[in-house]
């Protein structure tokens, strides 16, 4: 007969974190905060991020949801009030999937496909647009130390050291993370495919906590995993469902958008938890509020709602959205 104590222990361990979806939703809805030309119209988007000047930085997917082909600059920056300040990278990506602003303003764009020698890469933009860096092969998806087979996301730690997801394909391609120096020079990687510590399906977002942890986005495997800046596992949680987007501000409030979770068996398959942007600080892990996802159809489409997310130091909230396409504000009412 086990003891109490080896089975609680196994209780503890086995048994799912519960949709905490009851946390009340605090935040007003704003919809066409940011204001496109009359000639163009929103695109799909996972990229969003708020900068420390206050302005916000979009990359959408020209009007569609891939740039291939299209002759429109993707990558937008946004005053706080909404208004377009400039834009750039016309013809230079064909999906657009993760954005970071570095402390020096410099904008890193993660290009998540490729064709006709363009995509699989990760770009290093000046603030004004000028390249500065390419990491991976134009329009070549590789395994190799250095190459990137669908990368997801991208952020830069303080002294400059560059980490990259990669993965959008569960149990095919990549499943890790790579780190470079400041100057694109490979260090080292992490991960493969699977459920265990420091394996990934899908590592879809990035971020650092006010210690310097990199913060993984597991998606397929509905949990956050968390680690040292040399890829040693520390933790893993699953109170904030399945990340498709992970945003943590300077007060380690984390903020993680779920766009998938469905009843249905399949992809995004994760039942009993409703998609929407979850908000909680990381000290305990514990939800406070939550926004739901209103598209009405969540059963049926692969993703809806945020997929991107960010916080400005206001504490608003901004969503970017691939099904409903554009970037929506909430602020606290």
């Amino acid at each position: 007969m086990w003891k109490p104590s080896i089975l609680l222990a196994f209780i503890a361990i086995t048994v799912p974190a519960q949709d905490p979806s009851h946390a009340g939703n605090p935040y007003r809805t704003i919809h066409d905060y940011f204001k496109l030309p009359a000639d163009r119209t929103w695109g799909s988007s996972s990229c969003v991020f708020a900068a420390a000047n206050g302005h916000v930085w979009i990359a959408e997917r020209c009007g569609a949801n891939s740039c291939a082909g299209k002759t429109v600059p993707p990558v937008l920056e946004f005053d706080a009030a909404g208004n377009l300040l400039r834009s750039f990278g016309a013809g230079m990506f064909v999906f657009p999937h993760g954005i970071f602003v570095d402390t020096q303003g410099n904008v890193w764009i993660a290009d998540g496909q490729g064709r006709d020698g363009v995509g699989h890469q990760v770009t290093k933009f000046s603030p004004d647009g000028k390249v500065l860096m390419r990491l991976g092969k134009a329009g070549v998806a590789g395994t190799a130390p250095g190459e990137f087979s669908q990368p997801n996301a991208v952020i830069v730690a303080p002294n400059g050291d560059i980490f990259v997801a990669e993965g959008h394909d569960v149990a095919t391609g990549s499943a890790r993370i790579q780190k470079f120096t400041k100057e694109g020079t490979f260090i080292k990687q992490w991960g493969r495919h699977g459920t265990g510590p420091g394996e990934f399906e899908m590592p879809h977002a990035l971020a650092f906590d006010s210690k310097g942890r990199l913060y993984v986005g597991d998606r397929g495997n509905d949990r956050i995993q968390v680690f040292d800046q040399d890829g040693n596992f520390i933790e893993q949680f699953k109170e904030f469902s399945r990340p498709s987007g992970v945003w943590i501000d300077k007060n380690d409030i984390l903020y993680v958008a779920d766009s998938e979770s469905r009843e249905h068996e399949g992809y995004g398959h994760h039942p009993g938890w409703k998609r929407g942007i979850r908000v909680g600080a990381l000290k305990d892990h514990v939800v406070t509020a939550f926004i739901p996802d209103t598209f009405p159809d969540q059963e049926n489409t692969l993703t809806s709602g945020a997929e991107g997310v960010a916080a400005d130091a206001a504490g608003n909230i901004y969503g970017a959205e691939v099904a409903q396409k554009g970037i929506r504000k909430y602020v606290i009412q």
